[in-house]
């Protein structure tokens, strides 16, 4: 999804025809988006988008996804994204005090997938945490994870090579003390699960589903 005249590799992609059911808000000096279930739960889910941002309706899709929108869920989750990743700590808070978060995961798409690396590595507050198309080559030169992680990658990513992908494997191997786990997509270009419509994009709707199928159930086991 990304050429020499268009280097960045979410600038293209399906747009969602999608509104959203959750709100907007704001934590501190932090605009975001929040969906809650109709049910109180005490686990939610930090969702860190791609660099559209959560204005995107595939990002507020994936938000209220998460939430209980999607029958494939088994848990009842509050959602929330936002912008920054340095102000990773103050959302917590919100979660823990607003929203009565107790097991808090993250998800995030792109730039976003490299900020869940980062926060695998660092943030002791998190349970667990999804990786789609993280771009590896901004993972620092420490594979310790913290916390269960899940990577997604796609094979035809023009953005992060299969070198990189099995590299990356290997590191873990050698230096990882938690469950992962490293998936590649067959055929499937950066930004699939989120930047493509099943229904522009049929041969691969059955990898997109999956993608979102497997990122729900490893929430699901983990909080």
């Amino acid at each position: 999804m990304a050429n020499e005249s268009r280097p960045c590799p979410c600038d293209i992609g399906d747009r969602f025809d999608y509104e959203g059911c959750g709100q907007e808000v704001e934590v501190e000096h932090i605009k975001a988006y929040v969906c809650k279930p109709a049910a109180s739960t005490d686990k939610a889910v930090i969702v860190i988008h791609d660099i559209f941002g959560w204005q995107l309706p595939n990002t507020r899709y994936m938000a209220d996804m998460l939430t209980d929108a999607q029958p494939v869920s088994e848990q009842h989750l509050t959602s929330l994204s936002f912008t920054c990743l340095r102000e990773v700590d103050a959302i917590l808070k919100y979660l823990r005090e607003q929203c009565g978060a107790k097991k808090i995961g993250v998800i995030g798409f792109c730039w976003g997938g490299a900020a869940v690396q980062h926060l695998m590595l660092k943030n002791p507050h998190l349970k667990t945490g999804v990786s789609l198309y993280g771009v590896i080559k901004f993972f620092e030169d420490r594979y310790s994870l913290l916390h269960p992680t899940f990577f997604i990658f796609g094979e035809k990513d023009d953005i992060i090579p299969l070198a990189q992908v099995t590299l990356l494997e290997q590191k873990l191997k050698q230096n990882c003390k938690v469950d992962y786990e490293v998936k590649v997509y067959p055929g499937q270009t950066h930004g699939f699960v989120h930047r493509k419509r099943e229904d522009i994009n049929p041969q691969d709707k059955p990898y997109i589903e999956e993608g979102r199928k497997d990122m729900i159930n490893w929430l699901n086991k983990y909080l």
